[in-house]
């Protein structure tokens, strides 16, 4: 069974809200999540409320703890298949984490280069007055 934080005891059945509330996203994103078929369609009550349970609350939490790591809905939704099979390899699940590293590593280095320039830009204007300034003359040369 799933352990959060203040959170012992699961009921069978949720509403969207207590969904919501105890993974942590908004009912708008469970809304779009199933739309995008991420998160299974809910048990449907005879009043149309949708009811969930403790696999759907599993999975938002996977799906959000994913997300904080910036990994894609893609990838996100291709984990989420995977876990269908636990006999499968882990192989996809390396790639996936691997390719997100290389991305963020990458990411990082374009960032790195992107403050040498700024910094460069924020320490060349001694000027007090546009007509003179250097930023917007070194923005404006080719």
């Amino acid at each position: 069974m799933l352990k959060l934080k203040g959170y012992s005891h699961w009921k069978v059945n949720m509403k969207i809200s207590e969904l919501a509330s105890i993974a942590q996203v908004s009912v708008k994103t469970i809304r779009y999540y199933e739309q995008i078929g991420l998160l299974s369609p809910p048990i449907r009550t005879s009043n149309g409320y949708r009811h969930y349970q403790e696999k759907d609350i599993e999975t938002l939490v996977f799906i959000r703890r994913s997300r904080e790591l910036n990994i894609g809905l893609d990838d996100i939704k291709r984990l989420v298949d995977t876990q269908q099979d636990p006999k499968s390899s882990c192989a996809l699940v390396d790639n996936i984490i691997a390719e997100q590293l290389a991305r963020i590593q990458q990411t990082q280095r374009e960032l790195a280069l992107l403050e040498q320039s700024l910094a460069a830009l924020a320490s060349c204007c001694k000027s007090h007055q546009i007509k003179d300034c250097s930023i917007l003359q070194t923005l404006k040369s080719a």
